[in-house]
């Protein structure tokens, strides 16, 4: 049964299925405007998702036809994924940040073999065992890449441009940059009084930035072809405390459920990882590769227990904290290690 809950205000919120994820769902989120309906992202390009989507839309007494544009918090599948099927339903425009629509485009004129390779330099790079690294050469070499997500996801139309207005009639909805979880994730700020008159300065659509119950996944997000090394942990942190400041009376995430005391929730979050690099210093007492740190390191289940591509993803986020770590002068690579290991200091 299709799940839809209003927000007040001529805002509602669809649960859109994300196949084999424990996650479960995206919220995509309708807002009403005065040239028609607005979603917030879209959720993952899959038939049942569709339907759901669809259904949702049907329930409020919509039509796919009649949605207006599609705002993009970011570009992950589970957000960005239906968008082109819903443009190409209703003619409705796609804005997306700058920085997450080069990751779009880069991704689409790629030949899916490329993220095959990088993938496993990268991951020999950060200390990976061979057996790890061996399935990805192995599907590498028999051509099993065509199922990724993300491989011919829709180019935007538009692009949000972080501070200003979006061109929604009738509505104020402000872009925010906060980068962290992509390189151009945005959070959006509707600047309208809350329909119950909670205390606080409107809402805030928070995409993965600010969940209630879940950290997001920070790791890295480079351009293969690039050598600059980014921080996204810094990124997200500097982020985190920009939305804390603006006092929103409500929070409308992409998963999870709505909820009140963004301010609280990013001391939580800020705390958190504080307490994560502490405990990491305590891991750098002796020399570790990012993989035999992500080993070490607490999960949401031992790592013998964690799948193979959650792997991928942990030492990615290993690997962003000890950057994180190195720009604060607490950590620093071994000379002359390869893999590099890296110490506390």
């Amino acid at each position: 049964m299709t799940q839809v809950t209003e927000h007040g205000g001529g805002v509602w919120s669809l649960r859109v299925p994300i196949p084999d994820n424990p996650l479960g769902h995206t919220l995509v989120h309708v807002l009403d405007t005065d040239r028609g309906p607005v979603l917030v992202d879209t959720g993952w390009d899959d038939p049942a998702s569709w339907d759901e989507l669809t259904g949702g839309l049907t329930a409020l007494g919509l039509s796919v036809r009649e949605i207006h544009g599609v705002v993009i918090t970011h570009h992950h599948p589970d957000h960005h994924g239906l968008s082109g099927r819903v443009r190409e339903e209703s003619g409705a425009w796609i804005a997306m940040h700058a920085a997450d629509t080069a990751v779009v485009r880069r991704t689409r004129a790629s030949e899916p073999g490329t993220w095959f390779d990088y993938l496993a330099r990268k991951l020999a790079t950060v200390g990976a065992p061979e057996d790890h690294i061996a399935p990805l050469r192995a599907a590498r070499a028999a051509g099993r890449m065509r199922t990724l997500p993300g491989l011919r996801s829709a180019l935007p139309d538009r692009e949000i441009v972080p501070g200003e207005l979006l061109d929604l009639a009738g509505r104020r909805l402000r872009a925010i940059w906060t980068p962290g979880h992509t390189p151009g994730h945005v959070c959006l700020h509707l600047e309208e009084e809350h329909p119950s008159r909670l205390p606080g300065h409107g809402r805030l659509f928070s995409g993965d930035h600010l969940l209630p119950g879940i950290s997001p996944h920070i790791g890295l997000y480079e351009d293969p072809d690039e050598a600059t090394e980014t921080d996204p942990l810094g990124d997200y942190l500097d982020s985190l405390e920009r939305i804390g400041r603006l006092g929103v009376a409500e929070v409308l995430p992409a998963h999870q459920y709505a909820f009140a005391d963004a301010a609280g929730r990013v001391r939580e979050l800020l705390d958190h990882h504080e307490e994560r690099l502490t405990g990491l210093l305590a891991l750098l007492a002796t020399p570790l590769t990012p993989w035999q740190l992500a080993e070490r390191m607490e999960w949401n289940r031992p790592w013998e227990q964690i799948p193979y591509g959650s792997r991928n993803i942990a030492v990615s986020e290993a690997e962003a904290h000890v950057r994180r770590l190195v720009k604060l002068g607490r950590a620093e690579p071994v000379a002359g290690t390869d893999p590099v290991t890296y110490v506390a200091v």
